[in-house]
């Protein structure tokens, strides 16, 4: 696990620029730094060393050092592509996955990440044909950004990166804002800074002659597949044994998070690493220590635990927001950073459960299309009149229910944790926005028009919520500790399997993941495979309400920046609201919130 950067200048200073770059990624790869520099180009790599600790060190060049890579990922087929590529005649000087993609280049060229299994962000450079190449993974899990700035082409694993190059300008983006109010996270490949793009997952870049061309190499598809109960479960047992075990190939320990759910649970089961680590708060209902440690007893391995406190998620707020590079309202967001903190003092290398419930129906929201089809029965035409009226209605039991049944689902779904409407998020912005939500999920509805609603569903939650923010999240921050994160759900054989599930293997009127859970049964040693994920929960909406924490979201809503974008009006009144329990404004309130504090890190402070 690595931090890439680089640039392409005629700027005479490459040397300085792309070490300056280099410092401010340091946190990725601590244990060593190499760059690659001539008349065109400058590359960087700093390094977490993982695989052949002793010859891995980047960049890494060819047989004739025509073509150089920087890398951050593991591949975890390189062995067999290492084979491949030696029968075809290449000659391998190291041990490492990042020379199985330099000799993969040279013989696929861009067809090369159809070939990968694994996470990965990667650059290479052909020097004959003074081309960049760029690709990040099918899924997203590592991160890849870019912009085109002053005749400045510029690349790197996080946004920072860009912050003191002399051609960088840095403006907020302010056009996404509505959407980001919508998401609770930026759901588009435009970022909160101007002219700054991410790399969309599943895609490559080349940039040639001041050119950017990008072209999609993996798409998304769900086939069901006729198959027993019992075949499934077998298929999905057979995989993610597979999957663990390539997610365990490593030089160093691996160990794992825990939390109380299915998913971690299932992964911990089948890897039984010695060392897991979990994080909890001191309110009952949002700890999960004891779980872990009942599972960890019954295992034989280790589990260390923290109780986070309110002042240490406040006082590291804004640390988090700088790490991140963007905001996200995701309060996960902070658990993850404790319990990297405390696992990095151990091992480099932690296992994770994100994707179960994208991939293998873990939402109960897919459960309405199954609880809720007699009312879906009913003619279109009146379930939507019906919804018409109902918005023009005061609040009620029930009124969000007519109304979302009385809409189609591409005009009303853009995921299972939307925050904001966007009648609401025009009300407490004071610009109008034309970027809504539903415009930005309209392209993957496009795509998937000819599919079940669940599976239109999975389609909006992996492109948009797993993909930028879940991922996003565990990525910055394990590495804001130097540490390794690695998914075994989110496999690209995993997925294969998952998606060809049929629907009543996935949700049911009695349960979600029907399938997975029977999978993992027979190893989880506890009833954690009945459990709902809670994926480290965080008492945010009960803290607002504390004193201390009340006056800094209050102060945060009531500043300068909070008056120039938002109706501090309506804010407060949001806040009063959910001070005095008669509204749970809580998510809305901390979306503003997390943005100004983001906003201040990154357009106030130095």
């Amino acid at each position: 696990m690595c931090g890439i950067a680089g640039i392409v200048t005629t700027r005479e200073n490459k040397k300085e620029l792309i070490e300056k770059m280099s410092e401010r990624i340091k946190h990725r790869g601590p244990d060593g730094e190499g760059y690659y520099i001539d008349e065109d180009i400058a590359l960087a790599h700093r390094r977490l060393s993982i695989i052949d600790l002793s010859t891995g060190n980047q960049p890494i060049y060819n047989e004739d050092e025509s073509l150089v890579i920087v890398y951050n990922g593991e591949i975890y087929n390189y062995l067999e592509l290492q084979e491949k590529l030696k029968d075809l005649g290449h000659i391998f000087k190291t041990k490492s996955d990042t020379e199985v993609l330099i000799h993969g280049f040279e013989e696929w060229e861009y067809e090369l990440p159809k070939y990968l299994r694994g996470m990965f962000a990667f650059a290479i450079y052909d020097k004959n044909k003074r081309e960049l190449f760029l690709a990040r993974d099918n899924f997203g899990i590592k991160p890849l950004y870019y912009a085109y700035m002053n005749n400045t082409f510029m690349f790197a694993s996080e946004i920072k990166a860009f912050l003191d190059l002399p051609d960088f300008k840095k403006e907020l983006n302010e056009e996404i804002l509505k959407s980001y109010l919508e998401f609770s996270f930026v759901p588009t490949n435009e970022t909160f800074f101007k002219d700054v793009f991410r790399l969309d997952a599943g895609s490559y870049l080349i940039f040639k002659n001041n050119e950017i061309k990008i072209s999609k190499y993996f798409k998304l598809d769900f086939k069901e597949n006729k198959k027993s109960f019992e075949d499934a479960v077998i298929e999905i047992k057979n995989v993610m044994e597979d999957s663990v075990n390539k997610h365990l190939i490593s030089d160093v320990e691996v160990g794992s998070f825990l939390s109380s759910g299915i998913d971690s649970s299932y992964i911990v089961s089948l890897a039984k690493p010695n060392k897991t680590y979990t994080v909890g708060y001191d309110l009952k209902k949002y700890d999960e220590i004891k779980y872990a440690e009942d599972l960890t007893e019954k295992l034989g391995i280790n589990n260390t635990s923290k109780i986070i406190t309110k002042e240490e998620y406040l006082e590291n707020l804004e640390k988090i927001m700088y790490y991140l590079d963007e905001p996200t309202s995701d309060p996960a967001a902070i658990s993850l950073y404790f319990v990297a903190k405390i696992a990095s003092k151990d091992v480099k290398v932690v296992l994770s459960g994100e994707g179960a419930d994208e991939f293998f129906g873990g939402y109960n929201y897919y459960r309405k299309d199954v609880d809720w089809g007699f009312y879906n029965k009913i003619p279109y035409f009146i379930r939507h009149g019906i919804s018409c009226v109902a918005k023009l209605l005061p609040e009620f039991r029930g009124i969000n229910f007519l109304i979302r049944r009385g809409e189609k689902l591409e005009n009303n779904y853009i995921g299972v944790n939307r925050n904001f409407s966007e009648k609401m998020a025009s009300k407490v912005l004071l610009k109008e926005y034309p970027l809504k939500g539903v415009d930005v999920a309209k392209e993957v509805y496009n795509e998937y028009k000819n599919y079940s609603d669940i599976n239109k569903m999975q389609a909006i939650d992996i492109n948009f919520w797993l993909m930028k923010d879940i991922l996003l999240k565990a990525d910055r921050m394990t590495m804001a500790s130097s540490l390794e994160g690695r998914v075994p759900f989110i496999d690209l054989e995993v997925y294969k399997v998952a998606s060809s599930l049929p629907l009543d293997y996935k949700v049911t009127k009695e349960n979600t993941k029907v399938a997975l859970r029977s999978a993992a049964k027979s190893v989880i040693p506890t009833e954690a495979y009945k459990k709902k994920k809670l994926g480290f929960p965080v008492p945010i909406r009960e803290w607002i309400k504390d004193k201390d924490f009340y006056e800094d979201v209050y102060n945060t809503l009531n500043n300068e920046t909070s008056k120039k974008y938002f109706n501090n009006k309506l804010l407060n009144k949001l806040l009063k609201q959910h001070i005095e329990g008669k509204k749970d404004n809580y998510r809305k309130i901390w979306t503003i919130y997390c943005f100004l504090k983001w906003y201040k890190v990154f357009f106030e402070n130095s």
